[in-house]
């Protein structure tokens, strides 16, 4: 087959594979039609990496074929730059209505090799070097020099050079290929292609260069394994522990403090060298800043310390010894030490060591269900019977479980180049993203800071010029700075996350990632496998079918729903075939457990001395070995009425997902089998042909019960249900369908196909309210079509996905922005876990890998326990709001006396360290009481919040922290401070100015209001009096702020003011740390507190009054007005 190129431009086709330095380019040539063969250029090529060889093609009119000697394609009419692919009639169409292109032939020689360009090239077919060229001509460049990538096994972004300057330019991101992201994380997401499962022994022995009777040598499995590497998986660097920390130290509102402290230690060193008995309050502030950061640092990296190393888990999958055959022998070694081309042997019990094509097999059966989520167990052969390398049989996987039988194999996969290292660098490679608190406080650091250093840049040029000193302006911005920063409030984040965390953790939720508790929250979209987790991981009989009739099985324990006779003598021998035809085992130490019943059942005729053959299987073989059939107890001939019947029921149980099985038994003749005779399955001398057909049973692996009303709330709350599972699509829909995932009143594009008996295609795909889409449509679909999948459709299931494609529904998902939550328990969970905004796994039925990869835990393998979660992660977004509401009101409390300061000329209000001791002493408490506030009527009726729109700190929000509740709270502060004032005889115009004369050292007569005269120390202790006073006046109105802020819109008496006891324990400590520093440390001098009288406290009441009903005012219009907030 060849490939035409229409265009004259100049190209290089990099190919990456067996060609060397200074090779010649490969066979197969650029010709005209009949023509005379071009020899390649002899001169050493460029090499763009290992194993990467590049040749120049001469540009060929347009006409010429890129051909072999024997093959060659006519010109393709039209090709070029604009043509688009044409979608044939007839072309397969997938679940939703999408066109399925038909997938390029494979060359199975060498891999797959694909190469995408723009205007040069312009068919898509298997060349003569064995690469697949898949040409989509849609842009036509400047006539200029490019390279066309071709990679083996996945397809390269374009590397385009210009003017040959030798500069390149990765990708086409301005253009309409699809934008891609880091080279590297396109790798981890390639889907596998694997082609050794359709390949013969011989062509295998030939590839490996291996014998599969005396296997590799000791010397070639040397060789090998030096060249490859130990069969283990490479760990992920990890960042150094004081590295974390050291983030810690520098994050948040960390940079400002450390600057402050500086400047503070600063200006004591100005002051101190031209006055050695300066004060030593900036000496205190910058100590006690300092003070503040590490202790929050340190608080925030124990708190968030945790373990995330993936690949631990995945190291405890590795079996440690395997049977391997090497010079004939068998030996058993450590499996590290295996090496692709070796010959080994697995037996039942044992995990695989390796990635293994099987050359033969015993009654093997593995367990797939970590890896692949198909829930029932495997079986194995040397059989090929599926493209897809992860559902043939013939391939079994490192790390999965040999349940019973024998298998030989060969070692194709070592190390991270299996799929369960393939896997692992999934999980390893791709980055968390922040979660969306972190993005939200991260946003509100932003702002506070912002705010912080413009404000006191702001007063700092202003203080200059009016003629302050440079260092007193110094002081002034640190003041600002201070009053701005709520130096506790990251702390105060942390507890509350951490206290949330322990009370879902009583509900089965266990929080690994403490920001993750919020980011469930705000989920608006659930990524849910199917099994373990919508279901209970075990295969449940569902129907049975006898007497031409299907009944529904009881599950009970004592049998107590059954709707069929018991009696029935079909039913009886239904049941003797289905209890001796299991493998079903006794459990060891199951001697103290009760037994409910024990009865004793004679045989059914003591007399009859027959063996008695039973046998189960697909049901259409079962059928093909059967002559008769069993009706209410007597056997008739099987008739074409009765095989009519008998593919209705196999249909109509097969359409609902589930698993049937057929089962038919043969009364040997006494005389031809007597009680002597030697019975051999290998050479089945016995008959296996004109037997009874009994019945149909029918196993699902059923729905946990919980998991539809949990269903039913995500959607109530706005969120959206997807299921995402490597199982068959139409058991997966069955699942669907019976969970609430799929409503019971919505279509597929395939229902309504049926319903109408009309053809998939001829079905608009937008009258379908559900959609199912299985990775072989996915694969072939692009961002686009996946984005509109996810958009059109809120009912969706994804089936027979790969971990890469888990991947790619989770992205596509995000660019929805959605918030996205994945919950799994198989090791083919781990990427997709680690992907998502939050990562949700199972505890008990759970892998290592799926735990450690996730940010929550289920303990109960409850997917209803996700719903507790979305309701506290709801209420700590809440409550974190009021938390931020009621920190920020003071700080325009605390920066308008520094405002007053500079421009008013006021003796100081209150001093930066008694700022310090609002931010860290009183409000801290009161503030994680609000984290034990219970949640309002209407928080699972809301939607999701918009991660974009609906801010942690939105403009409503600091509008009336600031504007509103702010001023009052400053007013009612300086009320306070003038009263103090008043009473001491300086009246509030007196203190107009007076800054200068008032911090003058040498000045010991400054005369107050009644011309009282003051010393430097008396007007001292009065300053810090006023400090104190300006302190107590904001306490007792957070008290009112902390009040109003337990509900966002109910009222006070709705919500019960001792409904969270909580916030009492945080007034009263507010009181309690207020007297002492008042009246316990008033005497220490660098606190800068004195001991205020009774009455003050008093001042500040009314204002707090009148907060609260302000308050309750403003709620009252938000009720009556919604939306008004």
């Amino acid at each position: 087959m060849n490939t035409v190129v229409t265009s004259s431009t100049p190209a290089i086709v990099t190919f990456r594979g067996s060609c060397t330095h200074g090779q010649r380019r490969p066979p197969g040539t650029w010709s005209r039609a009949g023509g005379k063969r071009r020899k390649g250029e002899k001169k050493k090529r460029p090499v763009r990496g290992k194993g990467e060889a590049a040749f120049p093609l001469r540009a060929p009119r347009p006409g010429h074929r890129f051909s072999d000697s024997s093959r060659e394609l006519p010109a393709a009419a039209g090709a070029g730059g604009g043509q688009k692919p044409v979608q044939r009639e007839g072309s397969p169409r997938g679940a939703a209505g999408w066109p399925v292109p038909t997938p390029p032939p494979l060359y199975t020689g060498g891999g797959e090799a694909k190469v995408s360009g723009r205007g040069a090239l312009s068919a898509s077919s298997e060349t003569p070097f064995g690469a697949n060229i898949d040409i989509a001509p849609a842009l036509l460049f400047q006539q200029t020099p490019e390279i066309y990538s071709v990679e083996l096994s996945g397809t390269k972004d374009i590397v385009k050079t210009d003017k040959g300057d030798g500069k390149k330019y990765r990708g086409l991101k301005n253009n309409c290929l699809e934008r891609r992201k880091k080279n590297h994380k396109e790798e981890f997401q390639k889907e596998l292609h694997l082609d050794d499962h359709k390949l013969s022994n011989r062509e295998l022995e030939k590839k490996y260069g291996t014998d599969i009777i005396t296997g590799l040598s000791s010397t070639r499995a040397a060789e090998l394994l030096a060249r490859d590497g130990p069969n283990s998986l490479t760990p992920p660097k990890q960042t150094p522990e004081i590295v974390k920390f050291l983030k810690q130290m520098v994050g948040g509102f960390s940079v400002l403090l450390w600057v402050g402290a500086f400047l503070c230690w600063i200006a004591f060193g100005i002051e101190y060298s031209s006055n050695k008995s300066a004060s030593l309050n900036n000496v205190y502030l910058g100590s006690v800043l300092v003070l503040v950061v590490i202790f929050t640092g340190i608080f925030a990296y124990y708190q968030e310390a945790k373990s995330t190393n993936i690949m631990s888990s995945f190291k405890k999958m590795i079996p440690q010894q395997a049977l391997v055959i090497r010079d004939s022998e068998k030996k058993s070694i450590p499996s590290e030490q295996l090496v692709v081309g070796d010959i080994v042997e697995v037996k039942g019990g044992d995990q695989i060591p390796a990635d293994i094509r099987v050359l033969s097999s015993q009654g093997c059966r593995v367990d797939n269900s970590s890896l692949t989520g198909e829930s029932e167990p495997q079986p194995r052969s040397s059989e090929f019977t599926h493209e897809n390398p992860l559902e043939t049989k013939n391939i079994c996987f490192y790390s999965t479980t040999c349940l019973e039988g024998t298998i030989t194999g060969m070692v194709i996969n070592t190390g991270d180049r299996t799929i369960i290292g393939h896997i692992a660098s999934l999980a390893s490679g791709v980055g968390n993203e922040k979660t969306p608190i972190a993005i939200e406080i991260e946003h509100f650091v932003h702002i506070v800071a912002g705010v912080a250093v413009s404000i006191g840049i702001l007063f700092f040029i202003i203080a200059v010029s009016m003629n302050y000193r440079v260092l007193d302006s110094i002081i002034f911005l640190i003041g600002i700075i201070v009053a701005n920063v709520p130096e506790g409030l990251l702390a105060t984040v942390t507890v509350t996350l951490s206290l949330t965390a322990k009370r879902m953790a009583k509900k089965n939720c266990l929080v690994k990632n403490l920001e993750a508790v919020e980011t469930l929250g705000s989920t608006s979209i659930i990524c849910s496998d199917k099994t373990g987790t919508l279901t209970q991981n075990r295969m449940t009989v569902a129907h049975l079918w006898f007497d031409n009739q299907i009944f529904v099985a009881d599950t009970s324990e004592n049998h107590s729903n059954q709707v069929f006779d018991q009696s029935s003598r079909t039913w009886a021998s239904l049941s003797k075939i289905i209890t001796l035809c299991n493998r079903a085992e006794f459990k060891p130490g199951q001697e103290n457990v009760p037994i409910m019943k024990l009865s004793i059942h004679e045989t059914d005729d003591p007399h009859d001395k027959r063996f008695l053959m039973v046998m189960k299987g697909a049901p259409e073989r079962i059928l093909e070995k059967c002559s008769t059939i069993m009706i209410n107890g007597e056997e008739h001939p099987l008739d074409e009425s009765t095989a009519k019947a008998f593919h209705t029921a196999y249909m109509e149980l097969g359409g609902l997902g589930e698993r049937v099985l057929g089962f038919c038994h043969l009364y040997l003749p006494a005389h031809e089998f007597p009680e002597t005779y030697k019975f051999d399955t290998d050479a089945m001398n016995f008959p296996t042909s004109n037997l009874c057909f009994v019945g149909l049973l029918s196993m699902i692996d059923p729905p946990r019960s919980t998991v539809p009303d949990a269903v039913t709330k995500c959607r109530s709350a706005g969120i959206k249900v997807i299921m995402v599972t490597g199982d068959h699509p139409i058991t997966a829909k069955a699942i669907a369908k019976s969970v609430g995932i799929i409503s019971a009143n919505s279509e597929t594009v395939e229902d309504i196909a049926r319903r109408l008996s009309i053809a998939v295609e001829q079905v608009n795909k937008w009258d379908a309210k559900a959609a199912v889409v299985t990775g072989m449509e996915l694969k072939d679909m692009s961002s686009e079509q996946v984005d509109e999948i996810l958009a059109n459709y809120q009912e969706i299931v994804f089936a027979r996905t790969s971990p890469q494609q888990k991947l790619i529904i989770v992205e596509g998902c995000q660019r929805q922005d959605a918030v996205v939550a994945v919950t799994g328990d198989g090791v083919n969970d781990s990427p997709a876990l680690k992907k998502a905004d939050i990562g949700v796994a199972m505890g008990i039925a759970g892998s290592d890998a799926a735990k450690n990869a996730a940010d929550m835990v289920l303990l109960d393998d409850n997917f209803a326990s996700i719903v507790t979660g979305v309701e506290e992660g709801r209420l700590i977004f809440d409550n974190l709001k009021k938390t931020i509401a009621y920190t920020l009101t003071k700080n325009i409390a605390e920066l308008c006396p520094f405002l007053i300061y500079i421009i008013v000329g006021l003796p100081l209000p209150i001093g930066t360290i008694t700022i310090l001791f609002i931010d860290l002493g009183t409000d801290i408490i009161p503030s994680i009481a609000l984290a034990y506030e219970k949640a309002e009527s209407d928080i699972m009726n809301r939607k999701p919040r918009h991660k974009k729109k609906d801010r942690l700190v939105n403009q409503p929000l600091a509008v009336y922290s600031y504007l509103h509740i702010g001023l009052m709270q400053a007013l009612g502060a300086f009320l306070v401070y003038f009263t103090v004032y008043a009473q001491e005889g300086f009246l509030p115009r007196s203190l107009i100015n007076l800054r200068v004369e008032w911090e003058k050292d040498y000045v010991n007569d400054l005369e107050d209001s009644y011309g009282q005269e003051w010393t430097r120390y008396q007007r001292a202790y009065l300053e810090w009096t006023g400090y104190t006073a300006f302190f107590v006046g904001i306490l007792v109105q957070q008290i009112a702020d902390l009040i109003i802020r337990k509900t966002r819109r109910n009222s006070i008496f709705q919500q019960g003011p001792f409904r969270n006891k909580v916030i009492w324990v945080g007034i009263a400590s507010q009181i309690v740390i207020g007297l002492v520093l008042s009246y316990g440390l008033g005497s220490v001098t660098a606190l800068s507190f004195t001991m205020l009288r009774a009455q003050y406290w008093f001042v500040a009441v009314p204002h707090a009054i009148l907060i609260w009903v302000y308050d309750e005012v403003r709620k009252l219009f938000i009720r009556l007005y919604p939306g008004s907030e």
